[in-house]
């Protein structure tokens, strides 16, 4: 969620700090600030408010100085103002830190040290931090890292914390513990962030942290050790994007570039999935035939965007491997005492690979001796790294803070798992599986027919900007998609929206419809379990009672009572919703640049969910 970054080089450290801060704006904020390392004093400002009333605050006056940390705050512990904003200096105004998480036991720490004479000027969780890392560096005659690895023992909670002290300035000190941090390696300078994304302009080097590694860089050093002090041997690799793929590329947003990135990302996701042979090439997983014919059950678990692609994994597993599939939602699933067993494959989903609900289900799952699969699109992330396996997706960069083209990535991904589990179990011969999976590869072209073809999509968008409720309609894998569409309208346009599944309508949903209403209905492609003719008359309900009908259907469908019809190209049934999600992601974005509305930065939403 918050936006984290260190700097310790030649650079005047301002610039690559608001630069590195202005790359993580996606990650949703409400205040920013940083503490540059003046010499015996230290230079801080924060201001409440979007990165550019901090820019604005900066004068001429700004010293240039060669380390510092900045940081965007998504508020806690204390509403977002100046005062909360970070960084939080102790009463010497020497130390500064910064904080991404929780410190659950931060009031028991406040009591503590407002006895031995700390005063507080905020209401974050975040000062006690400050605080008590003033205390322990004095207790280890000025070293920060060392006060940091005690400060780790004492602290409860998830968090990232970077931390500087005017009388070393040159030396910044971070840790992680349950939320991310990584090193960026640059050429006589060294970075930490919360995301690559802060310093891809000057490295593309990267350092992973393990859980409470302490981590000291200088301009020209880097040192990692566990919570005891003994050196860790980094764990180095390379970011495989650039600058470039970060920036609109000119889009008007982020999120309209992603949309039209999404047949690359899938085309990519599917490259050398299939041998020569004919077999799906899944050595990820990391289990043999065997394994995969004992398995009794799979659980996938996500939030958010990501449990759609997990409701459409459900669909298509057990339609090809007959192996039975439980979808969770990853916040509530450990609190239920879930039944887990070594037969067991757990599928996490995440995007960013730091969803703090997922990593702490996987974690459950774990300890419970379920076999652990992500899927990501993060590379070296903590869901991957404490997984038994990962499947990486490759969408690249996904900036806007509404999921596009990592939800379409994840479904592939499901996909190739599905098919992967049939052929090793027998589902499905060589033949079914070598011609699905060309259905999939004929998947980005088709993407690139709706896209070329939506400017009157977006037209129609427009008219009903003033609706503040739309209601979705699906069936059997269309029900996924009508949830999606519901979930990217609320996120961006701000308004009431619902999906449903198409034969619920008459269990209440409709008492919803009023003269006027949007509907968007998902008919079923095909003609299994006479679904479509379900769907039609659905339709028809909802139009008797004074609905505005929009429908997606593939080309050639028979469709009555819809108001506007968006056609999208033919494919299986299963692979449908790779293609009816592109008219919806294109309907909310259209709704919300209507209303007026920050597309890439919706109000109180945060790219990656690093707190419970």
């Amino acid at each position: 969620m918050c936006g984290i970054v260190g700097y310790s080089g030649p650079q005047s450290a301002a610039t690559p700090l608001i630069e590195g801060l202005r790359r993580l704006e996606y990650r949703g904020y409400d205040s920013a600030g940083i503490a540059l390392g003046v010499s015996g004093k230290l230079f801080v400002a924060k201001k409440a408010g979007k990165l550019a009333n901090l820019e604005n605050a900066l004068d001429s006056s700004l010293p240039i100085v060669h380390s510092g940390i900045g940081h965007t705050r998504w508020a806690t512990h204390g509403g977002p103002t100046d005062r909360n904003a970070h960084p939080h200096v102790d009463n010497d105004g020497k130390l500064a830190v910064i904080h991404n998480g929780i410190i659950e036991n931060y009031s028991e720490l406040r009591t503590k040290l407002e006895i031995r004479g700390h005063v507080f000027t905020s209401e974050t969780d975040t000062e006690s931090v400050a605080h008590l890392l003033s205390d322990l560096r004095k207790e280890h005659k000025g070293d920060l890292a060392a006060a940091m690895r005690d400060a780790v023992n004492v602290l409860r909670g998830s968090f990232t914390l970077v931390a500087i002290h005017a009388d070393n300035p040159d030396v910044v000190v971070g840790v992680r513990r349950n939320s991310p941090l990584v090193v960026g390696l640059g050429n006589g300078e060294n970075f930490m962030a919360s995301d690559v994304a802060a310093f891809i302009e000057y490295t593309k080097r990267a350092i992973e942290l393990g859980q409470d590694e302490i981590v000291t860089i200088t301009p020209t050093s880097v040192v990692i050790t566990d919570s005891d002090g003994k050196l860790v041997t980094p764990k180095e690799y390379e970011i495989s994007w650039d600058a470039a793929a970060a920036q609109k590329g000119g889009f008007t947003h982020f999120m309209l570039k992603e949309i039209f990135e999404q047949p690359k990302a899938v085309a990519d996701t599917l490259i050398g999935r299939l041998s020569d042979n004919g077999q799906i090439v899944l050595d990820e997983l990391r289990m043999t035939a065997e394994e995969i014919r004992s398995l009794k059950k799979i659980t996938v678990i996500a939030c958010g965007t990501a449990y759609h692609a997990g409701m459409v994994a459900k669909y298509a597993i057990e339609k090809w491997a007959k192996i039975p599939v439980e979808v969770e939602i990853a916040s509530e699933y450990r609190y239920r005492d879930p039944i887990i067993d070594p037969g067991t494959l757990v599928i996490a989903i995440s995007q960013s690979g730091e969803t703090m609900d997922t990593l702490m289900a996987v974690r459950h799952a774990k300890a419970a001796g379920a076999r652990v699969l992500a899927i990501c699109n993060t590379n070296s992330s903590t869901i991957p790294r404490e997984s038994d396996a990962v499947l990486y997706t490759h969408a690249g960069p996904e900036i806007a803070v509404a999921s596009t083209k990592a939800l379409l990535t994840q479904m592939i991904a499901v996909y190739l798992i599905g098919l992967h589990l049939a052929q090793a179990n027998g589902q499905l011969s060589d033949d079914q599986v070598q011609h699905l999976y060309r259905e999939l590869l004929e998947l980005p072209g088709k993407i690139e027919q709706i896209l070329e073809t939506v400017e009157p999509l977006r037209e129609l968008t427009r008219s009903f900007s003033e609706n503040n409720i739309v209601l979705f309609l699906g069936r059997n894998i269309g029900y996924p998609v009508a949830l999606e569409g519901a979930l990217k309208l609320k996120e961006l346009a701000y308004i009431h929206a619902e999906g449903f599944a198409g034969g619920e309508l008459k269990h209440g949903p409709i008492a919803l419809i009023d003269n006027g209403t949007p509907v968007i209905a998902i008919l079923p492609a095909g003609h299994e379990h006479a679904l479509d003719e379900k769907m039609l008359s659905n339709i028809q309900e909802v139009k008797a009672r004074g609905a505005r009908v929009i429908v997606i259907a593939e080309e050639g469908a028979h469709v009555e009572g819809a108001e506007h019809i968006i056609r999208i190209p033919i494919v299986p049934a299963l692979l449908q919703p790779v293609l009816a999600t592109v008219p919806l992601q294109v309907f909310a974005y259209e709704m919300a640049v209507a209303r007026g509305n920050d597309v890439d930065q919706p109000r109180n939403l945060a790219k990656s969910v690093t707190v419970e």
